[in-house]
């Protein structure tokens, strides 16, 4: 995006507020964001804990100018607010409209995408780094909350940011961390006396008039170091300052007054700065203050209670997490890792039962496999249950630390396929073509709550090496198999064409082999259990029967399960009019899951169009 060449005085509606009708916007804000996402879903204790900051940060910055980088992106609904898009927020996360995190294409004002978390201060940097070698003006800041700092990439991008002395404002927002730990009252009255706008103001001028001339100069190297001597003796070395930042806080984050004086004091500093800001996740919303876990991703509500509209149904997630800790009590070897992710990925019940063998790693899903690889190194069956589309951060790994050694370690892959309405950063479309290039991985796709129970077991008692078991998002569909033993299975026969699919697609296929019959079409059903290593044999078979060929399956076309099975019938030399109904080879954006489907003619009236053409029947 190009930005301005030359330095540009911001002068919003926002910073002409005084303190006072900043604070009536805050109130009215947050007011918005709880009948906003009451009606849509979405990330709503998160939000509620920035509005504060965010319109702090609106009131000193230009932010289709100045780039502001969220991380990990769902606190970013109070900036949609304030940056031309409130009449849109009705239309948060569905179909055709807003996305529920930071999108360029969607606004200037949004520089950076955001889903996974992070990245966000190596991000900033780079482009303050583009900034200076364009000798362009404008100001970068990084916004980390929600654990961010419980991952690795960030301490790199800090470590780069810290040493680089180029203008860059990284912002904790502190939601429950203990960063800083408590060292008692001195150290309390001097934190608070440094954020005093008389002391910052002072330090300011006294510094801006020092450098004036050689002397003063070389007097400000001693009372700096000075200061720095004493601040050493009596506060805990900062780790942000060794890093080479300027730290500044923890200053309350609901100040809003103090927050804006704070903002403008960093903006005109041309180094490295910290700025830790505490805040309450939830704030202003007290079923989201008292319980801030359930209120991070959520269904509609009802915005005077906080209860969910409906009642949530049995998914896969839950049934994973009930039967694993049923499987754990049979073998002690048996340990659940989770990479920040306890609730959402159904091990609640694991972490009450077994506490000592659960282990949380937080945003961290490279050292979530290398743990893995060293435990079951040692004789312990470690199962790692994490989204398909986090699970992608360590495949470097998957491939040395498990992979060469053949180790056993079991991959419960959440998300597997579409997930709707977080969009292109969470769809789990792509687990499929990068597991298969790891030597040695086994991948079990069930279709159903009992195969995923047979599977599980089959993964960690059955099966030597890495094995995944790959399952989707909510219910099961119609389609209620027992088995998955085998690597595939006929569930129908025809002579006209083959249908194959997997997971939960298979409900798909079924309908539209049922639709098919109707028009005169005799499809047979061939369902993949195991779809790493193929076994494409009953494939074969059908296909030199049928002589028509369509693969379906919820993931990307790149390194997709029917290209393999394409090249399968090519080496096997059987000739076949083929056709593969896939999420095609770019992103997908987000919105209901079945919306996205039809679009991508995976639903069973798009299956049905797809095998009449593939027929030389559409």
């Amino acid at each position: 995006m190009p930005v301005s060449s030359k330095k540009k005085e911001y002068d919003p509606i926002l910073s002409r507020l005084t303190d006072q009708e900043g604070e009536a916007l805050c109130a009215r804000l947050r007011q918005e964001l709880i009948a906003d996402v009451a009606q849509t879903g979405g990330h709503l204790a998160s939000n509620l804990g920035v509005v504060e900051l965010t319109v702090a940060l609106h009131r000193v910055f230009d932010t289709s100018v100045d780039r502001l980088v969220f991380d990990v992106g769902h606190q970013c609904y109070t900036h949609k607010l304030l940056t031309g898009r409130r009449e849109q927020m009705p239309t948060l996360r569905q179909y055709g409209g807003l996305a529920g995190f930071p999108k360029p294409r969607e606004s200037v004002h949004d520089s950076f995408i955001a889903g996974h978390a992070s990245n966000s201060v190596a991000v900033a940097l780079g482009m303050a780094r583009a900034r200076d070698v364009l000798g362009e003006h404008y100001k970068v800041i990084a916004l980390l909350g929600d654990g961010a700092l419980t991952g690795g990439l960030a301490y790199e991008g800090l470590s780069n940011a810290g040493e680089c002395g180029q203008q860059i404002l990284v912002i904790l927002n502190d939601n429950g961390m203990s960063i800083t730990p408590n060292v008692g009252a001195v150290a309390d009255h001097l934190a608070k006396q440094r954020l005093k706008p008389q002391y910052l103001t002072f330090k300011k001028h006294y510094r801006r008039i020092m450098n004036a001339t050689a002397m003063g100069r070389a007097v400000y190297r001693v009372t700096h170091q000075i200061k720095q001597a004493l601040k050493q003796t009596l506060l805990p070395c900062s780790m942000f300052e060794d890093m080479g930042f300027r730290y500044l806080g923890p200053v309350d984050g609901h100040n809003l007054s103090q927050l804006t004086k704070l903002l403008r004091y960093a903006k005109d500093i041309n180094e490295p700065i910290f700025l830790h800001v505490k805040t309450v996740k939830g704030k202003g919303f007290l079923p989201a203050e008292e319980n801030p876990d359930a209120f991070h991703g959520v269904a509609p509500f009802d915005p005077l209670t906080g209860k969910a509209k409906s009642q949530g149904k049995d998914n896969f997630s839950a049934v994973f997490g009930r039967t694993l800790t049923r499987l754990a009590g049979r073998d002690k070897r048996v340990c659940a890792i989770t990479a920040a992710m306890v609730s959402g990925t159904g091990l609640d019940r694991f972490v009450q039962k077994y506490p000592d063998r659960f282990f949380d790693v937080g945003i961290a899903e490279g050292c979530a496999v290398s743990m893995a690889a060293g435990m079951a190194k040692q004789g312990a069956i470690p199962v790692f249950a994490v989204y398909s589309t986090f699970l992608q951060r360590s495949y470097d790994m998957l491939l040395h630390d498990v992979a060469i050694e053949n180790l056993h370690v079991v991959l419960c892959v959440d998300r597997a396929g579409l997930v709707g309405d977080d969009g292109e950063t969470h769809h789990g479309l792509f687990d499929v073509a990068y597991l298969d290039t790891i030597p040695n991985m086994t991948v079990l796709s069930p279709s159903s709550f009992a195969e995923l129970e047979v599977m599980l077991e089959r993964a960690l008692f059955h099966i030597e090496g890495p094995v995944a078991v790959r399952y989707p998002r909510g219910g099961e569909g119609n389609y209620i198999g027992t088995g998955g033993g085998e690597p595939a299975t006929i569930l129908q026969t025809g002579s006209d064409v083959t249908l194959v699919s997997y997971g939960k697609s298979i409900n798909d296929i079924l309908e539209a082999a049922g639709l098919l019959e109707a028009q005169g079409v005799q499809a047979e059903v061939v369902k993949l259990n195991q779809i790493i290593p193929l076994d494409s044999q009953l494939v074969e078979q059908s296909v030199r029967k049928t002589g028509a060929l369509l693969v379906v399956e919820e993931q990307s076309a790149r390194g997709c399960v029917g290209r393999r099975l394409a090249a399968r019938l090519e080496l096997a030399g059987i000739s076949a009019a083929i056709s593969l109904v896939n999420c095609g080879e770019d992103f997908v954006s987000h919105g209901a899951t079945d919306l996205l489907k039809r679009d991508l003619s995976l639903d069973s009236a798009g299956i049905v169009q797809k095998a009449l053409e593939v027929l030389g029947r559409g």
